[in-house]
């Protein structure tokens, strides 16, 4: 297995040239290195001008192995061929490194560059990437891997502080400040000289999109996708500033996530601190982590989870008789949200409203909880990614654990689990009674371990006493009813009157939409047996808008047109009779492309894990079929496109089905505009958050 490594782009607030002087004091040996032995130098050339250099070495590693293991591979020393490439007229530094013991074993490629800042020439911008392939290695080869990134990763982190150590030696000798190449063309030909850089104030780092929704003041945005760029980078400062301390692993697996969703996503990704929660719920297994965000992106996209705090209204009953709300925020500056779960009638909420009602309640929160962590991670200068839950069990009885009310628990902490993990931060249980551990032992079962241990029970008044509530609230914001100081408005809930339950039939028609009412629709393609869509045209120059995600397996997209109407198609009794019951074939096998039909689009190849939206403006009336077919792995072979990575491919069951979910809607030609944004008729939640669209294309 390829290991991979991505950093995030550190920052060094010093100029190009003073970085150069510190890094080439590195060599020939660095005793902050232990481990960086020697280095010689094997080649070195220059351009004529002088302001390109080329220098290669041979460097001489000394890995902490067992003894062992270096006895059976039978060396002391790994040697390494580190080729640097230095322009002083761009300013960049460019550095790549293969080893040369046990290269037809093990091959380990890594690239670094300085560059300077893009937004403020004083400063220096360093990037490295590595990867690491163990062929064979004498039997030990997960050993040998476990050992070389854990050296690795040490290396990493001395490397800041090493450039650091240097710039430091260069000021108590004096250096401050190195003049900078420029050139100047004397009787026609070049020279060089040096020459005093023109004055410019240092300026912040620029914050990139993905960054500017810690600061989006718009009520749309949440935890819903942001705008970005394969550009977009994140920069080791912002990483620590608003994402937290993490290993240099953990920012690689965060960085290739993100770069992995804007490829596959063009643009439209979670905010970071949301990639980071499924990281950290996966345990920084990136193929989990993918699979896991993906499916949950698909659920928000599904049903529009986005924008629930701007569409949905709380019902007047649960203003009345959900008895909770926010209330400041815990010592850690975590926000704090209060549930007095024992004064609070659920079984009358679930009669009165449904559990759809109390679902949305219940997702409401969340949304509202992941705003409040980004501005309070603003408010208090430190990363804060989850936030505090107060559970009061006083009044807990036998009524709360009726059987649909319970029902309705579980499939919401259900929910809850998969989508918003790595939310709660901790959970105060206060005067649990003795029914607790009847529904502790009902819903623990569906919450994650790693979660689970962030709960803290406390019986009776136990809460009051040292270890208890003051040690993680401030005694000031302490609510009255908990024996606090602190005024709070949250609901006192009570029994829901019975005249407003409503009977079942009514309740019924309205259960389960978050799971089956949705824009979106699903269909599953299979070989041999693709998925058709009939859009019937009446007036030219209309337009066919889409919008789809491929969830599983890869497809082909055509659109065809015919001005003859498809018959109904007929119902097969033998072979492969049941795909074709599940897929309607509209294009008859008697026609013939070019006569009956004609393709007025391009085909896409579309890959698993790609959302793809796009318009055609139709030029003739008639029938359009939008058709997704199965795209088989002789055809990915054949083609010449590049293949991005597989997501969610331990999810495939078969290797001939495909899934996608998919909306479309046709609009009058005097209501588009040109912009995917602009089409205020178009319910899709992809088509609102895409950039321009142009009127004959599909975008991804």
């Amino acid at each position: 297995m390829v290991q991979e490594y991505q950093s995030p782009v550190r920052v060094y607030k010093h100029p190009f040239e003073l970085i150069m002087a510190a890094y080439v004091r590195r060599f020939p040996k660095c005793p902050l290195i232990p481990m960086f032995v020697d280095s010689e130098i094997i080649s070195e050339s220059q351009s004529d001008d002088g302001c390109v250099l080329v220098t290669e070495r041979r460097c001489t590693i000394d890995i902490e192995a067992p003894r062992l293991l270096k006895r059976i591979a039978g060396v002391d020393y790994l040697y390494f061929i580190q080729k640097n490439s230095l322009n002083c007229r761009d300013r960049t530094l460019h550095i790549e490194v293969h080893n040369e013991t046990f290269s037809n074993r093990v091959i380990v490629r890594e690239r670094c560059s300085y560059t300077v800042h893009p937004e403020n020439e004083s400063w220096t911008c360093f990037e490295q990437s590595a990867s690491l392939d163990i062929k064979s290695f004498f039997g030990f080869e997960s050993t040998a891997e476990k050992i070389a990134m854990k050296q690795y990763a040490s290396s990493i982190k001395k490397g800041k502080e090493i450039i650091e150590y240097y710039l430091r030696e260069l000021e108590k000798e004096g250096v401050t400040y190195i003049p900078r190449w420029t050139s100047t063309v004397d009787s026609g030909t070049v020279t060089w000289r040096h020459q005093l850089p023109p004055p410019s104030a240092a300026r912040a780092i620029p914050v990139n999109s993905a960054k500017d929704g810690l600061h989006c003041k718009d009520s749309s945005c949440s935890a819903e996708l942001v705008t970005g760029s394969p550009d977009d980078k994140l920069d080791a400062d912002y990483i620590r500033r608003y994402l937290g301390d993490l290993t240099p692993l953990q920012e690689s697996c965060l960085i290739r996530l993100r770069q992995w969703l804007q490829e596959t996503h063009k643009g439209k990704i979670p905010k970071d601190q949301h990639v980071l929660r499924f990281l950290r719920a996966r345990d920084f297994n990136l193929d989990k982590a993918r699979e896991f965000l993906c499916q949950s992106l698909t659920w928000r996209r599904q049903h529009q989870v986005d924008f629930l705090l701007d569409t949905w209204k709380r019902p007047q009953l649960l203003q009345d008789y959900y008895s909770g709300g926010w209330h400041h925020h815990d010592k850690d500056g975590r926000p704090l949200y209060i549930l007095r779960l024992g004064q609070m009638d659920t079984k009358g909420l679930v009669r009165a409203l449904g559990e759809e009602a109390l679902l949305r309640q219940v997702l409401s929160i969340n949304e509202e909880g992941l705003r409040r962590c980004e501005e309070n991670t603003r408010v208090f200068g430190q990363p804060i990614s989850s936030w505090t839950c107060l559970v009061d069990l006083d009044g807990l009885n036998m009524r709360h654990l009726w059987r649909p009310g319970i029902k309705a628990l579980l499939r919401i902490i259900e929910i809850v689990e998969a989508n918003y993990p790595e939310t709660l931060g901790r959970l105060l249980i206060l005067r649990a009674p003795r029914v607790f551990p009847v529904l502790w032992t009902l819903v623990s079962p569906l919450i994650d371990e790693n979660t689970r241990k962030k709960f803290l029970v406390y019986a009776g008044n136990d809460y009051q006493g040292p270890g208890g509530l003051v040690d993680y609230i401030d005694r000031e914001i302490i609510p009255d009813f908990l024996q606090g100081d602190c005024m709070c408005d949250i609901p006192e809930g009570g029994m829901v009157p019975k005249f407003l339950y409503r009977t079942a039939e009514e309740l019924e028609s309205e259960e389960n939409r978050l799971l089956t009412d949705s824009i979106y629709k699903s269909a599953s393609i299979y070989k041999g047996a693709p998925y058709e869509l009939l859009i019937e045209i009446t007036e030219a120059s209309s337009v066919i808008t889409w919008d789809f995600d491929v969830s599983k397996g890869d497809v082909v997209f055509n659109i065809y047109h015919s001005r003859r109407a498809p018959q109904p198609p007929r119902k097969e009794t033998h072979g492969i009779a049941s795909l074709g019951a599940v897929n309607p074939q509209l294009i008859d096998k008697s026609w013939v492309l070019g006569q009956d039909y004609s393709m007025v689009e391009k085909a896409l190849m579309c890959r698993e894990g790609e959302s793809v939206q796009g318009s055609h403006i139709t030029r003739w009336p008639g029938f359009y079929i939008l058709q997704w077919r199965f795209l088989s792995s002789a055809a990915c072979a054949a083609s010449s496109m590049p293949r991005v990575d597989d997501v969610l491919a331990s999810l495939q069951v078969s290797s001939h089905k495909c899934k996608i979910m998919y909306y479309t809607e046709v609009l009058a030609s005097c209501d588009f505009r040109g912009s995917m944004t602009s089409l205020e008729s178009c319910h899709s939640g992809f088509s609102q958050l895409s950039g321009t669209t142009t009127s004959s294309t599909i975008s991804r």
